[in-house]
């Protein structure tokens, strides 16, 4: 479990096709100037890593500077992931220890399904940024409800059709992968599992 608050920066440094070409391993270098990530502190083989939202397995590590990590061909349809190529910036979290201040909300890693930037608009101190969603997940979206976005927890401002608005400070763009984020690219969505467990309870309700 994740809370959505990302403590890193991390760099994609090699994309390497495995499984008959079908599978990824990724190698993602680490921030070196922030403790949480310098020398790979508490991370062992096997340890979970939010990669822009994604739950990754830490399969390899190097250097005390770097990790890899095996992406499946489903997981690779479903995220930004085979999208990815070296050089890229993305969002790193640890996973949630028990008695850790929970900031964001409960972020399971998951991805639901890839939205799209349509809209980037300076507004007052903040950036107000518009994402399409993808078919069958609006439903799930609710104004001034949680959602994940590239492993970013935010707060829904608005939601009008398959359209969701947030507010995002600059101070959340300057300390993630935020700082990259341009108009038309695709991201990484989950929505708040809380909502998932109530839509399937009214649907068993019917």
């Amino acid at each position: 479990m994740f809370t959505g608050i990302v403590s890193g920066v991390g760099t994609v440094t090699a994309v390497t096709p495995i499984g008959a070409g079908q599978d990824m391993r990724l190698r993602i270098a680490v921030p070196q100037d922030q403790d949480a990530w310098r020398g790979l502190p508490g991370v062992v083989l096997g340890a979970s890593i939010a990669c822009s939202g994604c739950c990754l397995t830490v399969v390899e590590m190097g250097n005390d500077d770097w990790f890899a990590v095996d992406v499946s061909a489903e997981s690779l349809s479903k995220t930004t992931l085979g999208a990815w190529t070296v050089g890229r910036h993305i969002n790193l979290e640890r996973p949630l220890r028990m008695g850790d201040e929970l900031g964001g909300h409960m972020v399971s890693g998951h991805v639901d399904g890839i939205g799209a930037l349509i809209a980037a608009t300076p507004e007052n101190g903040s950036t107000r940024w518009q994402f399409r969603a993808p078919p069958g997940l609006p439903r799930f979206i609710a104004s001034k409800g949680s959602i994940a976005v590239d492993g970013v927890s935010l707060t829904v401002n608005e939601v009008e059709g398959d359209v969701f608005g947030v507010n995002v400070i600059p101070h959340t763009i300057a300390v993630t992968a935020f700082q990259d984020l341009r108009v038309g690219d695709g991201v990484n969505l989950e929505i708040d599992m809380l909502a998932r467990y109530v839509a399937r309870l009214a649907e068993r309700d019917l």
